[in-house]
């Protein structure tokens, strides 16, 4: 579960769902570099745990909007809590990963 859960695609989706509802090309447009099939896929298996609602309207053609159920703005807390943690320490993960190639890169000339 909480590989499902921790995943980037559905990290971003429950986020993004977390400001309001959406249709799904417009979830598309707003979460960059997901192709069709990753959000639909993705959109199923968090249906499928209870995280997002899918609500067809009846029109011609048919508007499906998603949200998130109760239990997806639970889900809420601890994924603005790990997206702030990230932006804050974006700089410091940044250094360690220059640090660390700059040793591969050392030992590997060696």
């Amino acid at each position: 579960m909480l590989a499902r859960i921790g995943d980037k695609w559905s990290l971003l989706i429950v986020s993004t769902l977390g400001e309001r509802p959406m249709r799904f090309n417009e979830l598309r447009r707003s979460i960059e570099d997901i192709s069709q099939k990753m959000l639909s896929a993705t959109l199923k298996v968090l249906e499928r745990d209870g995280l997002v609602s899918r609500t067809v309207a009846p029109s011609v053609p048919p508007q499906v909007v998603y949200a998130l159920t109760d239990l997806g703005r639970e889900l809420l807390c601890p994924v603005n809590a790990l997206a702030e943690w990230t932006a804050a320490n974006t700089e410091r993960i940044m250094t360690a990963r220059a640090d660390y190639d700059a040793r591969a890169e050392a030992l590997a000339a060696n």
